[in-house]
């Protein structure tokens, strides 16, 4: 029995347990519920706080877990690793201070930094070599700097919004690039790689769609060139003469310039379809 942790809240948590739907698993029907037996699909769910996935997930207590980067490298424990990165969750880690106080991550030498990603902060800025005195907090670090307790902090960035009202500014570099993945420990059980397939199934699913066209025969070089699909486009004659039938992958998000260009060829009839799940 494959035993894999889900975040039981926050940002992770909804998306997580749709995907894994989609993906053909079991799910709970009450927020409260914190084990589900998918004995189907030979597999249990734990929901479990983001933040512990990893330290269950590395200490061999559950075989695979969707959690975020930024937690599982927080962690800092080798024994769990990222295995595929799932599309979404997608969070940015920046430097914050006063205004025109800092420029550069040397500049921190010394001084006080918050945040709620102590292992991480602390691994990064050693790759740099600067040492700081880090402020551990369990959220709400942009206030630090105002109530006297750091001089910088360490958060979550989208549109910096939060930063600039408490008188904050970027700066320095992009300090982790984090998104929802799923992780694997020490085990090897049964069920890990049927798991990744139809976890992979339903990113693709999301991120393609099926297009089918008419086009005259003669044409379909060019067309190929437009979009040439995952392996090739899939080609049927029609019973008017000299024209073929095209259905073809492409990404979702270029869809409508493909059909453009397709069209601006001599394609007709072009029609677009949801994909609900693939194996490739």
């Amino acid at each position: 029995m494959l035993r894999i942790a889900i975040p039981n809240k926050g940002s992770l948590s909804e998306t997580a347990v749709q995907m894994l739907a989609e993906a053909g698993y079991a799910t709970r029907r009450d927020s409260k519920t914190l084990h589900l037996l998918d004995e189907a699909n030979g597999v249990e769910f734990f929901y479990l706080r983001p933040r512990d996935i990893a330290t269950y997930v590395a200490r061999g207590a559950l075989d695979v877990g969707l959690t975020g980067r930024d937690l599982l490298l927080d962690v800092q424990m080798p024994a769990a690793r990222e295995i595929e990165a799932l599309g979404f969750g997608e969070s940015t880690f920046r430097f914050a201070a006063p205004a025109g106080s800092f420029s550069a991550l040397a500049d921190l030498e010394g001084r006080r930094v918050a945040t709620s990603y102590a292992g991480l902060v602390e691994s990064f800025l050693a790759e740099h070599g600067v040492s700081v005195d880090v402020v551990e907090l369990n959220g709400a670090v942009e206030s630090a700097v105002q109530l006297g307790v750091a001089d910088a902090v360490a958060d979550v960035v989208s549109t910096g919004t939060t930063l600039r009202q408490a008188g904050l500014e970027i700066f320095g570099p992009v300090m982790l690039e984090s998104e929802a993945v799923l992780i694997q420990g020490p085990s090897t059980a049964a069920g890990i790689e049927t798991l990744l397939r139809r976890l992979r199934g339903v990113l693709v699913a999301r991120r393609y769609v099926m297009l089918d066209y008419d086009l005259p025969a003669d044409l379909l070089p060019s067309a190929t060139a437009v979009a040439e699909g995952m392996q090739s486009p899939t080609v049927s004659p029609l019973t008017r003469e000299g024209w073929v039938a095209v259905r073809v992958m492409v990404p979702r998000r270029e869809v409508n310039r493909i059909m453009d260009d397709l069209y601006a060829l001599g394609a007709r009839a072009l029609l677009v379809t949801a994909i609900h799940n693939a194996r490739l």
